[in-house]
């Protein structure tokens, strides 16, 4: 079984796409760039702040885990 894309690589991927900062992000949810930095470090987000993330990014990545799962299959 193929490991579950790292999910803060992906968020830092697109802000960078997108020309946005992590400061930027961290603002926009209300905590701190150095706590958003490790939770993005640790590739673990919970399901409502990848919800927050993807509204604010205007890209679904939940999707990346639909994906993954298909491909188990």
């Amino acid at each position: 079984m193929n490991e579950a894309p790292h999910i803060g690589n992906l968020i830092k991927e697109e802000l960078a796409r997108q020309q946005r900062s992590i400061a930027w992000l961290a603002r926009q949810m209300g905590c701190s760039r150095q706590n958003l930095c490790r939770q993005l470090g640790q590739g673990y987000l919970g399901t409502d702040q990848l919800l927050r993330i993807s509204l604010l990014l205007h890209r679904d990545f939940f999707q990346c885990f639909s994906e993954h799962i298909s491909n188990q299959f």
